[in-house]
């Protein structure tokens, strides 16, 4: 017995339980995957093989999101220790730190009454969207048509406010919405907002779910935007759904009924996933149990412009299993066709289904559509990140070394190093434009893998826009640039350290670059025109 015991223990701890885990053919190589561990007050980017690639130090542990903007400039959530809100995802702090570790925004919204959480999203004009709990007394929530037996002393609404930076620590709110003017209950006549909820759904339940001790009835857990019909999408993990709503309006808009591109003000555009929640369903009618991280797939990827969502199933009809699910809301221009429930009635895609792959991620976690059709799935609680192919079979995986005690050491079983989710970001990003991307050491101990591990680096023969070619590639002695029709434009070409080795002024509509004298390997060329700035990913191979 002491001899099999001992054969165990060392199977165990030969055996790799953090870092690079797996890496198979097929898996997206040609980027990094951010993550902030939820007991670290570090941030981290690393390759697909475990290999550092930056890290962003805070004061404050993440709460829960971290981002990297189109400048190469860390956005996170922190953790103020806020006493009044404490509930999962607590924050308070959002931060902008640059890609040198240099802290440039700490903006505060913790107090009393009010506290940031989960979740932040920047905006194309810079500005930063924010969830935010603000407190409701009972005598408040009573007065709206709350059941009185069914409320603790406050309650938690919820509010999503967009902000303008205008200092190191200060900011404008320049926008906001919030759930306590669009709100409709059935309990009491002689208060405002009663009316039908089943043909209201444009309106949010006072009493849905209501309980004399739970204050946060909401929970909202992530927020997207979507540039192109200017909206907004939340996920409210106590109602079971996603809601989207208007964000062309006014603040004022927002308040009411009626304006914005939609016409409606900030009542609920949509809203998917649990038909009880606005009583035209029942129990055998809900989709969404529990769900995190739901966004808008970016464009150019399949399922693009369509809704992804990671399905916890906490308390699924059928057993508790998690899911991810891809839906496509029924959009009818600036609204949604109205048919109730909501549609669709079936997913795009899902993956999991009847817990096939034997996932359960009781709470956090997210997951995001690539751009070949994979998906990057992260278990939040067991802080494991994986991708799948279009087949659902995992073709890459890793385990967040980082845990509450510090980094665990190869061969020992991780525990306490949950991560709200990872993201993703591929090597044309704006954000590694003239960056140090200089591959680091593997955050754990030692891996294995990592050590023998070999990136796959998808570059296209030529480069195509719409007014210019860049070809050949891989390319050897030169690369050749040909306009379609002259433009002031021009071109910078950097290696992975960030030096920059060629920096050239279109002259004409036709030139070619020498680059004998480069050494082998990769380099991002970057192209700059009227329209912005473009970058794409060279090797030069002699």
């Amino acid at each position: 017995m002491k001899y099999l015991f001992f054969l165990l223990f060392v199977n165990v701890c030969n055996a790799q339980t953090v870092g690079l885990i797996q890496k198979d053919a097929g898996s997206l190589d040609d980027g990094y995957v951010l993550f902030s561990p939820i007991s670290s007050t570090t941030s981290y980017l690393i390759d697909k093989c475990g290999r550092q690639i930056n890290t962003w130090q805070s004061a404050n542990r993440p709460a829960l999101s971290a981002y990297l903007l189109q400048d190469g400039t860390l956005l996170r959530s922190g953790n103020s220790n806020n006493t009044t809100f404490t509930a999962g995802g607590k924050g308070g702090i959002i931060q902008k730190i640059d890609w040198n570790g240099n802290v440039t925004w700490n903006y505060t919204i913790s107090s009393a009454l009010e506290c940031q959480h989960h979740d932040v999203r920047a905006l194309p004009n810079g500005n930063i969207l924010a969830i935010v709990w603000e407190s409701k007394t009972n005598t408040e929530a009573i007065s709206q048509g709350r059941n009185p037996s069914l409320i603790p002393a406050t309650i938690w609404s919820e509010k999503i406010i967009e902000i303008q930076q205008t200092g190191p620590t200060t900011g404008n709110i320049v926008w906001e919405w919030h759930v306590w003017d669009h709100l409709i209950q059935d309990f009491d006549t002689t208060k405002p907002n009663f009316g039908t909820i089943s043909s209201n759904p444009q309106l949010l339940n006072l009493n849905f779910g209501a309980s004399a001790t739970n204050q946060d009835w909401i929970h909202l857990n992530s927020i997207d935007y979507n540039e192109e019909l200017n909206q907004i999408l939340v996920s409210a993990h106590e109602f079971d759904e996603v809601w989207i709503i208007d964000h062309s309006t006014t603040t004022a808009q927002a308040a009411s009924h009626s304006g914005g591109n939609s016409g409606k003000g900030g009542d609920v555009l949509y809203r998917w996933g649990n038909p009880r929640a606005y009583n035209n369903g029942t129990v055998a009618n809900q989709k969404l149990f529990g769900q995190h991280d739901a966004g808008w797939i970016k464009a150019g990827n399949p399922f693009a412009n369509q809704i992804m969502i990671f399905n916890n199933g906490n308390g699924r009809t059928g057993g508790n299993y998690s899911t991810v699910e891809i839906i496509n809301p029924p959009v009818n221009g600036a609204n949604y066709t109205a048919t109730l429930p909501y549609l669709p009635t079936s997913n795009s895609y899902i993956y999991n289904a009847g817990n096939a792959h034997n996932l359960y991620s009781q709470n956090i976690s997210g997951a995001q559509q690539l751009s070949n059709g994979n998906v990057l799935i992260s278990d939040g609680p067991a802080g494991n990140f994986f991708e799948v192919n279009t087949s659902g079979n995992t073709i890459w995986k890793y385990v967040n070394p980082v845990s509450n005690a510090g980094i665990t050491t190869q061969g020992a079983i991780p525990s306490l190093n949950s991560v709200f989710k990872s993201t993703f970001y591929p090597s044309s990003y704006s954000g590694f434009a003239g960056k140090i991307l200089s591959t680091g050491t593997i955050i754990e101990n030692q891996n294995t893998l990592s050590a023998n591990c070999n990136l796959t680096l998808n570059v296209e023969p030529t480069i195509f826009l719409e007014n210019i070619s860049i070809y050949p590639n891989p390319a050897s002695d030169f690369i050749k640039v040909k306009l379609n029709s002259f433009e002031s434009a021009s071109i910078e070409i950097y290696n992975v350290a960030g030096q920059k080795m060629y920096a050239y002024i279109i002259s004409s509509r036709e030139i070619d670059i020498s680059t004998k004298d480069f050494p082998n390997g990769v380099y991002f060329l970057k192209f700059i025109n009227k329209k912005g700035i473009t970058n794409f990913k060279l090797i030069i191979k002699h």
